[in-house]
């Protein structure tokens, strides 16, 4: 379906009383933008490539068929590792309260894809009592029923060098520090970075890792890496203890992780 030419362009130049207003975007390789925030709650589909947000809530990647919801007002920066196509969709503010007020990554099924194409053919001045008005409608109501997608990493917020050790861990998952390098790091006894790590993120040092390693995975198979080149870069022993990590995190294997839902 061709895109309207209205969507390519800047969609923050003019307000706006449309409820939606769609926005189209290929973004090259290494693309990454300022931190920033919308008036509008956003949400920003995964077309082909994937995209890592950054929030004060947590990271969250998104791979190909996964949409991210950021709310408006929220500070957020994010960062393309491979040549990305996207759809964002801005709500008006009073739509955007109907969603959550959390950040949230979410499976995008085939009738929501249909949907957000429709309002990417639409012109922005769509009537408010029109079709594409009642198409605005029911992707709300769809992204309200929506199961969320397991796929935040949450951030340390308060511990300034806890947040800098998770930041390089980020940056070169295949390396991850042990439990006495990262707690020296940290200048912490290795039962107080334990204790403090999880009070600042929920979770214990070795899952977050584990999950740090495996949303690499996703952007790198995202890129088209195999599954064997992804297992060797990020130091697993082999394919199978990779799928195996996989399959336990996300409940399917990588190939099939990624075929459309």
């Amino acid at each position: 379906m061709p895109i309207h030419a209205d969507v390519y362009m800047d969609p923050h130049e003019v307000d706006r009383p449309q409820p939606i207003v769609a926005y189209a975007v290929d973004m090259p390789i290494g693309g990454q933008g300022q931190p920033h925030s919308h008036a509008r709650g956003q949400l920003v589909h995964i077309m082909q490539g994937a995209t890592t947000v950054f929030t004060e809530e947590g990271t969250f990647v998104v791979p190909p068929e996964r949409a991210v919801w950021v709310p408006g007002g929220m500070m957020h920066r994010t960062v393309y590792p491979v040549k990305t196509q996207f759809r964002s969709l801005y709500l008006r503010e009073d739509w955007s309260a109907r969603l959550s007020d959390k950040p949230v990554v979410v499976q995008v099924t085939p009738l929501l894809r249909e949907l957000i194409q429709e309002l990417m053919a639409a012109p922005r001045d769509y009537a408010l009592d029109g079709p594409v008005a009642r198409i605005a409608q029911v992707i709300v109501d769809q992204l309200k029923s929506l199961p969320d997608a397991p796929l935040q990493l949450p951030m340390p917020v308060n511990h300034a060098l806890l947040k800098e050790l998770c930041q390089s861990i980020l940056s070169c998952p295949a390396h991850l520090p042990s439990l006495a390098d990262a707690a020296e790091r940290t200048r912490m006894s290795q039962r107080t970075f334990e204790r403090r790590f999880f009070d600042e993120t929920g979770w214990s040092y070795r899952k977050w890792c584990g999950q740090a390693k495996l949303f690499r995975a996703l952007e790198l198979l995202s890129a088209g890496r195999s599954v064997g080149d992804v297992a060797f870069k990020l130091g697993y022993e082999g394919p199978s203890p990779f799928i195996s990590q996989f399959r336990k995190a996300f409940g399917t294997t990588p190939g099939k992780y990624f075929k459309p839902q």
